[in-house]
């Protein structure tokens, strides 16, 4: 089975807020850090969470379609594995309490 090559792109400004994206197809997944920054979610996007140790990070995709869909927790994997934290817990909702939100 053949893997997805993922490229990163990171903002010079905030060390904490970068887009995955997939080589191979339109895939492009935001990572926000949230206790750095309050993340306000996009309706039309898909949104998961992960856990690392003390870090909680979000991921929304950009422009999201339906044949891409598939391949986010493909992606959040890889860039779990690139930060050095290949335990992940990849999460459908906010862990903190009272911050559900609808997918």
């Amino acid at each position: 089975m053949a893997h997805n090559v993922y490229l990163l792109a990171t903002d010079p400004n905030n060390p904490c807020r970068d887009v995955i994206h997939s080589r191979d197809t339109d895939l492009k997944v935001r990572v926000f850090c949230l206790e750095h920054e309050v993340f306000h979610h996009d309706a039309n996007e898909i949104q998961l969470f992960g856990q690392c140790i003390d870090k909680l990070y979000v991921f929304e995709t950009v422009s999201i379609a339906s044949d891409d869909a598939l391949d986010i927790v493909e992606a959040i994997q890889w860039y779990a594995d690139y930060i050095e934290c290949p335990e992940m817990e990849i999460l459908p909702e906010d862990p903190r309490q009272g911050r559900d939100i609808a997918m």
